[in-house]
């Protein structure tokens, strides 16, 4: 924990490591921090509640369960996870059924919602000592690794560790300081829906349809994910639960292959996809780890495994630099990480390609010649994957690989 200090009318707190941002990311940072015995605190402009309850990924690769697992923090999700390995795909040609945890490296994803992880996470850094301010909305971060807050007071470490999200203040900093960042806009917006039914299908659902996209991801029994494409732009208020369903009907061709478990929608919300990432992670006091070091599009599921990825190899270096004085693995951490975020942005590009195709509303604004070569090329990977080993063995590796 930190030691505090009064300075006047200011307080400030001296550690090790100060962390800003408890999501995945920042709480296996401060965990694994804590684990090597370094000092560290968690500052969150949120509070504990809705921490606790930001319902978002749920797909776990095999590497960040290893990791969760060599650290001790995989209790929640080895006792109420439950692994997954085949995800089904329809279209007006039909539909098949990809068993990638039989192909590739023969890995298979764990599904376990975020916000349980978050909540396993957030408890095990409590047991382990650490200190957590939430509602603590951080103003600045200055290179001698002082971190301040809305309400005057300092939390002065010897690292800072960014770990707050892609519109955070880390990512602010680090752009401030001339950090160039590669961008990409997918022209893709999809419409999230949270709702209280069982799954309908046995596998994770990809459905192609001349309206647009959509998605069907397993969360729990009793609660299913489902994604939409709509317009960029779109405001969920204007999606009626009514509307949602029967959209979702026709998408997934329910008259042809049987129909969705419906139930009432817990949270919509518009997500526009885009993609970047900073072409360096961190310099001096401050190192970024998760979405503040690059936000990927949700297309292939790889975030919260990047984050998690990202803070083992952070919490390494960080604690190298700490305890021996030898800032080598920090210097390396760019390197270590920066060719397998790209290998993962490599791959959801190319899901988003296979997935978005021309829409009816495309063709309204676009040559018609041209949309028929945009749906024939996406059907043409489509039944690539359908029919090639090589290819089903290529994705399933990037699939379920970081």
């Amino acid at each position: 924990m930190g030691k505090r200090f009064d300075s006047g009318a200011r307080t400030e707190t001296r550690t090790g490591v100060v962390i800003v941002g408890a999501g995945p990311a920042g709480l296996v940072l401060g965990n694994l921090l804590l684990d090597r015995g370094i000092d560290c605190v968690i500052l969150e402009r949120r509070g504990r509640e809705a921490v606790e309850g930001r319902a978002r990924a749920g797909f776990l690769a095999a590497h960040s369960v290893r990791v969760l697992t060599r650290h001790g923090l995989a209790d929640g999700l080895s006792a109420r996870g439950w692994t997954h390995q085949t995800c089904l795909f329809r279209s007006e040609r039909g539909e098949f059924t990809l068993d990638y945890g039989a192909l590739g490296r023969g890995e298979v994803h764990t599904v376990y919602p975020q916000q349980e992880l978050v909540r396993d996470l957030l408890a095990e850094y409590l047991r382990r000592g650490g200190d957590v301010r939430f509602d603590t909305e951080v103003e600045e971060i200055t290179e001698d690794g002082r971190v301040r807050v809305a309400d005057g007071a300092e939390v002065a470490g010897r690292y800072v560790a960014g770990c707050d999200g892609h519109r955070g203040v880390a990512r602010a900093t680090m752009a401030a300081h001339g950090t160039r960042t590669a961008r990409w806009d997918h022209g893709v917006s999809w419409l999230a829906v949270l709702v209280e039914a069982p799954p309908s299908l046995e596998a994770v659902g990809y459905a192609l349809h001349e309206r647009g996209f959509a998605g069907h991801m397993a969360r729990t029994a009793t609660v299913t994910r489902y994604y939409l494409q709509c317009p960029p732009g779109t405001d969920p208020a204007d999606w009626s639960t009514d509307r949602i369903w029967t959209e979702l009907a026709s998408r997934f061709r329910t008259d042809e292959f049987g129909v969705l478990k419906d139930g009432p929608v817990l949270e919509k919300t518009a997500v526009e996809l885009r993609s970047d990432v900073l072409d360096s992670p961190g310099a001096g006091r401050l190192w970024l780890a998760g979405d503040a070091a690059g936000l990927i599009s949700p297309s292939a599921a790889k975030g919260a495994n990047l984050a998690v990825l990202q803070a083992e190899r952070l919490a390494r270096a960080l604690a190298s630099a700490l305890a021996r004085d030898d800032e080598s693995d920090l210097a390396r951490y760019a390197a270590d990480c920066l060719p397998r975020v790209w290998r993962a942005h490599e791959f959801s590009h190319w899901m988003s390609g296979l997935l978005h195709g021309p829409t009816a509303e495309d063709t309204e604004h676009i040559v018609d010649a041209r949309a028929r070569y945009g749906r024939a090329l996406q059907y043409a990977r489509l039944d690539s994957l359908r029919t090639s080993r090589a290819h089903q063995d290529f994705f399933a590796e990037n699939y379920t690989g970081i």
